[in-house]
C-alpha cells in the first residue's frame, strides 16, 4: 500500500521529495502518520510545559525552530527546519526568516509595552507566524503550543485549553477553530482569544 497523506483540515500537501523525508519508512497509511505524530507531540508537550524557560530565550529563532524540532524529531527529517519551497500558504521561502525576525522584535514590543493583553499578545502571535508557515507542515499545532509557552512563561498565565487537546477528533471544535482563524485573518482575534481559552468541546476524558 502507497503512503496516505492527503492532509486534510488545513494541513499543507506534501511534494513527492518531502514524502521521502519521513524517518519511519515503515509508516504506510494516513493513520499511523497520525500515530506516530501525536506520540512525538505528546513528548514535546510534555518537555515544554513541565519547565521553565527565561522569557528573552522564548521568543528567538533558536528557540522557534527547537520546539518543532522538539515536535516532530522521531517521525520527519525536517523537523526544526526552515522549508526549502514554496506553497501556497505562506511567505516566500527566501523571507522565511525575515519575516519570523519581523514578528519576534513586533512580539517583543508588544511585551515590553503592554500593547495587548497577555492573551491576545500570544494568540496573535500564534496567528501569524502560521501566515508565514515557517515548516514544511504542523505549523498550526506548533503555533499553538508556542501560544503555550508564551502565556506561561512571558506572563505566567495558565496554557490555553484550545477548545478540545484535540482538534482533529472533534468536529464542534475544529469549525468554531477555523472560523475563528477566518475572523483573525480579516484583524478579528476576539473569537481566536475566546477560543483558545474554551473548555466548550472538551469531553470527560479530554479534560481531565
Amino acid at each position: 500500500m502507497g503512503l496516505i497523506l492527503d492532509f486534510s483540515d488545513g494541513q499543507t500537501p506534501l511534494e513527492e521529495d518531502e514524502k521521502n523525508a519521513l524517518i519511519i519508512k515503515t509508516i504506510s497509511t494516513r493513520g499511523e502518520l497520525d500515530e506516530f505524530e501525536q506520540q512525538n507531540i505528546e513528548q514535546a508537550i510534555i518537555w515544554a510545559i513541565g519547565r521553565r524557560f527565561e522569557p528573552v530565550k522564548i521568543l528567538t529563532e533558536n528557540f522557534v525552530k527547537r520546539v518543532h524540532l522538539k515536535m516532530f524529531s522521531e517521525v520527519w527529517k525536517w523537523a526544526g527546519k526552515f522549508r526549502s519551497t514554496n506553497k501556497n500558504l505562506g511567505v516566500d521561502k527566501l523571507e522565511i526568516g525575515i519575516e519570523l525576525r519581523k514578528l519576534l522584535d513586533d512580539t517583543n514590543y508588544w511585551v515590553e509595552n503592554k500593547v495587548f493583553d497577555a492573551d491576545e499578545i500570544a494568540v496573535r502571535f500564534k496567528h501569524r507566524i502560521v501566515t508565514i508557515h515557517c515548516f514544511t507542515n504542523g505549523n498550526g499545532r506548533h503555533s499553538r503550543l508556542m501560544a503555550d509557552i508564551i502565556i506561561k512563561n512571558v506572563f505566567d498565565l495558565p496554557v490555553f485549553s484550545w477548545g478540545t487537546k484535540q482538534l482533529n477528533k472533534t468536529e464542534g471544535a475544529r469549525s468554531a477553530y477555523h472560523k475563528a482563524i477566518k475572523a483573525a485573518d480579516k484583524g478579528g482575534y476576539v473569537s481566536l482569544i475566546k477560543f483558545a481559552r474554551s473548555y466548550t468541546y472538551c469531553n470527560s476524558k479530554s479534560s481531565q
